[in-house]
């Protein structure tokens, strides 16, 4: 790791106050590329190399999107664009091209087909989609029934999954490292939330703000399979990714709410990187300075707060995190003491001096952020 971070985010990975500011989302870390791209066996390096170059070239493409406009996905034909209150989800297959979003083969209501990739990213899109209506009324991740679109088999053994500032798109993975990308449920709901703090709090992608991006969609991301498992905070394993590493490889998952830097530890992986407690704060100007590593802090106080309380983890933690994001009064700079703080008067505007605050509280005292 480098040992100091740059003071500034760079343009591309800063946010707009003006309006949202969409980036390129990945669930696999350049870090993790970086280190399999560098393994001797090329059944691991290659992938690993493609996926890199892939992810670069939708950064490039997503800067210049943002420059000159989004992409117009075109609402399929004869749907409803007027619908509320339901899911509008289009599945599209790449084919194991690149070129977005591909060919359509099943959209809203259409029965399951063949591919168990389709059915599982349908199926993830609307497990998303509920979470957020039932639990916290929201319809879709504008508010305002923004249609669902996914992407799959995109390009040849590609070792990701991104939301890309319009839709999901996911990998098939190489079959050595990684499996298929819509295998997590979990992995479905962590990208799509990315497009929910897009159309919210809209945080920058760099630094303690951009670890904040990231830790929210593991945290949602985490609920939808808890909500969809209908789970206790007790009896879930607060994974991100699990099923989703290869046989063979030494991990269970990619991240760890629970036990930070625990999730894998495997000679081609290497070690899970991300710290617990800012203790471990790790000071990096790569991977945006850390998002995917520092997010562990405060992924840790919400399985801490989640936990302390019990019970169904969306219904009372999972609400006061989605207050402090739609609230409108978190910056798009905020840093982990400003997140903290916010929840600490979330969970005190919606259940005033009882044991939320009391939880929410000293979960961020453990690992060491503070609330006043």
């Amino acid at each position: 790791m480098d040992a100091i971070a740059p003071a500034t985010a760079p343009a591309s990975a800063s946010a707009s106050t003006s309006g949202t500011a969409a980036v390129f989302c990945a669930i696999v870390p350049p870090h993790v590329l970086d280190r399999l791209a560098q393994a001797e066996d090329p059944a691991i390096s290659g992938p690993a190399r493609r996926t890199l170059e892939a992810d670069s070239a939708q950064r490039t493409r997503r800067r210049l999107t943002t420059a000159v406009g989004p992409r117009v996905l075109t609402e399929p034909a004869g749907q409803d664009t007027s619908a509320t209150g339901k899911p509008r989800r289009t599945i599209h297959d790449c084919e194991h091209g690149t070129a977005l979003p591909g060919e359509k083969v099943r959209g809203e209501g259409d029965p399951p087909t063949q591919d168990a990739t389709v059915n599982r990213a349908y199926a993830g899109l609307g497990a998303t989609f509920e979470l957020l209506l039932s639990a916290y009324g929201r319809d879709s991740l504008d508010g305002a029934g923004l249609p669902l679109t996914a992407s799959v088999h995109y390009d040849r053994e590609y070792n990701n999954a991104f939301w890309d500032g319009d839709q999901m798109v996911f990998g098939d993975g190489d079959g050595e490292v990684f499996l298929d990308f819509t295998i997590p449920v979990d992995v479905i709901g962590h990208e799509l939330t990315h497009g929910l703090t897009q159309y919210t709090a809209n945080l920058a992608y760099y630094g303690q703000s951009g670890a904040l991006n990231e830790s929210v969609s593991d945290v949602f991301g985490v609920l939808v399979k808890q909500f969809t498992l209908d789970q206790t905070a007790d009896r879930a394993d607060w994974l991100i990714g699990e099923g989703l590493l290869a046989p063979g490889v030494s991990g269970v998952a990619l991240r760890s709410m629970k036990a930070p830097g625990t999730a894998y530890d495997d000679p081609a992986l290497g070690k899970d990187p991300q710290p617990a407690t800012m203790e471990g704060y790790v000071r990096t100007s790569r991977d945006n300075g850390g998002v995917h590593i520092n997010s562990g802090i405060p992924n840790h106080a919400f399985y801490l707060f989640a936990t302390q309380l019990g019970g169904k983890a969306w219904e009372r933690a999972g609400q006061i995190w989605f207050d402090v994001l739609t609230g409108g009064e978190l910056e798009v700079d905020a840093d982990f003491a400003d997140f903290a703080r916010l929840t600490v008067a979330a969970a005190r505007a919606r259940f005033g001096d009882a044991a939320e605050l009391e939880a929410v509280t000293k979960a961020w005292s453990q690992v060491g952020v503070a609330t006043a």
